[in-house]
């Protein structure tokens, strides 16, 4: 059934005031229902044949492989600098800096290029702390704080979420 004859279809429905029509063919079923509020509600309910989606392992393994090499001196790092305890222990006087949108995180400007910002690094408002690439589009994160890096949080080339903690901070 093409799409003009489902448009069709709903404007008969609802200048016939049926309240319900329940198609159902090869392959489909369609079902349109009108309600009896101020305005008709119509619903149409379109069965198709599941499809497949198979996740890129080509574009997946890139970022992992990474991720894995240059996050593993940043983490020593960070925990050399700062006492194990205190980190996980005392955590109340610490801010925290959070992705402003989802995409990948980026520690540098290129994978030959020095981190932005490095654990004991003194930042201060509008120092660049990182990339987020969305949609292809890499957008630099400044920092709206000033203080010290106490960790940062997220693996470089890691996909990162909205309102997701990239930076601890010491004020």
């Amino acid at each position: 059934m093409e799409l003009k004859e489902i448009q069709d279809l709903i404007k008969f429905v609802a200048k016939s005031g049926v309240s319900e029509v329940e198609l159902e063919s090869k392959g489909f079923k369609i079902v349109i229902k009108t309600g009896h509020g101020t305005e008709p509600r119509h619903e149409a309910t379109y069965y198709a044949p599941p499809v497949t989606v198979m996740p890129q392992a080509v574009a997946t393994a890139p970022a992992q492989a990474v991720a894995a090499a240059p996050v593993a001196p940043p983490v020593t790092e960070a925990t050399k600098s700062a006492s194990p305890a205190p980190p996980s222990a005392d955590t109340s006087n610490l801010l925290t800096i959070k992705s402003p949108m989802i995409g990948t995180f980026y520690r540098s400007a290129g994978p030959d290029k020095p981190a932005f910002v490095n654990v004991g690094d003194e930042i201060k408002s509008g120092k660049v702390l990182c990339i987020i690439e969305a949609m292809k589009l890499f957008n630099e994160i400044e920092s709206e704080l000033s203080g010290t890096i106490v960790k940062v949080l997220v693996d470089d080339g890691s996909p990162v979420e909205y309102d997701q903690p990239l930076f601890l901070i010491q004020p």
